[in-house]
């Protein structure tokens, strides 16, 4: 009887975060859908300020982004915080105007972006399939990847004032290492049910593929920007 309970519990919990991670997958690639309209406006956009004052709209950036990741926190079981959840993907595709208004004024910029999204599309399906096939918990990773990104955020913030382009390659690198760790880090906990709600769930992932694709990108016209 007892053993017919904790099967028909582990069961459940298998259902449970199945279910979870459909859900998290359908809204993920539901918020692709104002992150593209974002950045078709962004680049329509003047983001002469941002240009004047990179430390300041950086720091500004920043402060409205914590913001609205806690607004979805609170709200993370009703339809409001799906919304904000949108809301915030649409701002952050207006946030890819300056860096996409540059790649595409290059001869060979599209052929970049488009290098940079199937990058990012082919990592996100390897990290996931090897978090979904092995079933391995990669919670272990989590320390030593909130001590990476809180290097890169501090490194990146002091680059703009330096403006090494040696060093704005080599943190775009490690970005693309780390945002990888942190797909494969999201996708692990959902799969071990360390993540049960899909909104949160979609926010982590979102934000790991968000940024894996921006430093892919930053990397990619490092190395072939130079074709004007």
């Amino acid at each position: 009887m007892l053993d017919d309970i904790q099967v028909l519990g582990r069961e459940g919990s298998l259902a449970t975060q199945n279910k979870v991670l459909r859900n998290t997958y359908a809204l993920l690639g539901l918020t692709m859908i104002p992150t593209v309209i974002g950045a078709m406006v962004g680049m329509k956009m003047n983001f002469a300020f941002a240009a004047m004052h990179p430390f300041m709209f950086a720091i500004g950036a920043m402060a409205v982004m914590y913001g609205l990741f806690a607004a979805i926190s609170a709200n993370r079981n009703s339809s409001i915080g799906v919304v904000l959840l949108l809301g915030l993907t649409f701002l952050l595709g207006l946030m890819l105007g300056p860096i996409l208004q540059y790649a595409l004024h290059l001869r060979n910029g599209a052929q970049i972006v488009g290098l940079a999204a199937g990058g990012t599309g082919v990592i996100l399906m390897t990290m996931a399939g090897i978090a979904t096939t092995t079933k391995k918990d990669f919670s272990f990773m989590g320390k030593f990847l909130l001590i990476g990104i809180i290097l890169l955020i501090v490194a990146s913030l002091a680059n703009l004032f330096l403006h090494i382009p040696a060093m704005t390659l080599a943190l775009s690198g490690i970005g693309v290492i780390l945002f990888s760790g942190f797909i494969l880090y999201d996708v692990s906990r959902i799969v071990n049910g360390g993540e049960t709600n899909y909104v949160m769930a979609t926010l982590s992932l979102y934000m790991s593929v968000y940024n894996l694709f921006t430093s892919l990108l930053q990397l990619l016209l490092g190395l072939m920007g130079g074709n004007d």
